[in-house]
C-alpha cells in the first residue's frame, strides 16, 4: 500500500488508516477487533485513529495492538471525556483524559493527540491548545493536531500551533477544497481525511433514520453522480477522489468487518483517479452544492 509523509512530521503513513468509532459505538467484540486490525496491518495499514469518547474503542485497540505496537502510528482525540457533545476544554481535564487514553491504549506515548471538534470560541481562548502542548512536553505524544471542520479548522491552521489537521474530505463534503486544504498545504501540515466514503450513505434507498447518515444521503441524492449506481465502482471512486485531494496524506475508514481492509487495499490498485473524473466530481459539486453544505463535524 502506498505511503506518504504526514506533512513535516517524521511519520510515513499508509494512505488508508483505520478509524475506531464503529468498533466502539457498535460494541465489537475483542476477538473481532483483533482479527480486523490483524488483517489491516497485514494488508499494509499503519495508521490507527480513535478517540476517548468512542465508548470502548481505545481499550479494544490497546488490547489488539499490544503485541504489534511498533508497527503502527497510534492516534487518538480528546475533549469529550464524558461522551461526545459534552466538551471539556480545561487543561486539567484534557491532560487527565490523555493519561487515561494512554492506559487504555496500553502505550507510554501516542504518536498524535488531537483536539476533537473543539469550537472556534474555545480554540481562541488558547487553554485547550496549551494543554496539548503541555502533553507533548511531558512526553505523552510526539505530535499534536486538530480534528474538525469549518472556521474552527481554518483557525487551527492559521494559529500555527498544530502539526496536523483531520477534516472531512469526500465526494459529499468538499468545503475543505477552498477553506482549509490550501492553507494547510502552504504551512506543511499533515492532513488526515475523515469520512472519505461519505459514511457510505448511498447504500440507503430511503432517507435513513440515523442522523449520522442523513446529511450525506441528502447531498448525494442531489449530486446524483453516475458512479453511485455502480456498487463495484462507488467505494473505489470515493476513496481515490479523497486521496487525490491536494495535501491529503491518509484517509481514515472505520469498519467492523475484518475482510473489509484487504478489500479496500485492493480497490486502490486501480491507481490514481483520472484527472478528468476528479474534475467532473468537483464541477458537479460547484453546480449543486448549497451554502449550508459545510464540513460535517
Amino acid at each position: 500500500m502506498e505511503r506518504r509523509r504526514l506533512g513535516t512530521t517524521d511519520m510515513v503513513v499508509s494512505v488508508l488508516g483505520f478509524g475506531g468509532s464503529e468498533i466502539g459505538y457498535e460494541r465489537a467484540s475483542a476477538r473481532t477487533v483483533a482479527r480486523l486490525l490483524g488483517s489491516a496491518l497485514d494488508a499494509g495499514l499503519n495508521v490507527v485513529d480513535t478517540a476517548e469518547c468512542y465508548d470502548d474503542s481505545e481499550a479494544l485497540i490497546g488490547t489488539a495492538l499490544e503485541s504489534r505496537r511498533n508497527e503502527v502510528y497510534l492516534l487518538t482525540k480528546c475533549g469529550h471525556p464524558r461522551g461526545y457533545g459534552r466538551g471539556d476544554w480545561r487543561e486539567a481535564s484534557l491532560l487527565s483524559s490523555i493519561e487515561r487514553s494512554l492506559k487504555r491504549l496500553r502505550t507510554d506515548r501516542l504518536d498524535l493527540i488531537q483536539l476533537h471538534s473543539c469550537e472556534l470560541s474555545d480554540l481562541k481562548k488558547g487553554e485547550a491548545i496549551t494543554a496539548l502542548e503541555r502533553a507533548r512536553e511531558r512526553g505523552f505524544t510526539r505530535y499534536i493536531g486538530y480534528s474538525g471542520d469549518g472556521e474552527a479548522a481554518r483557525y487551527a491552521i492559521e494559529c500555527g500551533r498544530f502539526d496536523t489537521l483531520q477534516t472531512s474530505v469526500s465526494i459529499a463534503d468538499q468545503e475543505c477544497f477552498e477553506l482549509t486544504l490550501p492553507p494547510a498545504a502552504q504551512r506543511g501540515m499533515g492532513v488526515i481525511a475523515k469520512r472519505p466514503i461519505a459514511n457510505a450513505a448511498w447504500r440507503y434507498a430511503r432517507r435513513p433514520a440515523e442522523p449520522y447518515y442523513q446529511a450525506y444521503w441528502e447531498r448525494l441524492r442531489a449530486l446524483d453522480y453516475p458512479f453511485l449506481r455502480d456498487a463495484e465502482r462507488v467505494v473505489s471512486t470515493a476513496l481515490r477522489f479523497t486521496l487525490a485531494a491536494p495535501g491529503v496524506h491518509t484517509a481514515i475508514v472505520g469498519t467492523k468487518r475484518p475482510e473489509r481492509w484487504p478489500a479496500n487495499a485492493r480497490l486502490l490498485e486501480a491507481g490514481p483517479l483520472p484527472a478528468a473524473e476528479i474534475e467532473r466530481i468537483r464541477a458537479r459539486w460547484r453546480n449543486v452544492a448549497q451554502p449550508s453544505w459545510t464540513g460535517e463535524v
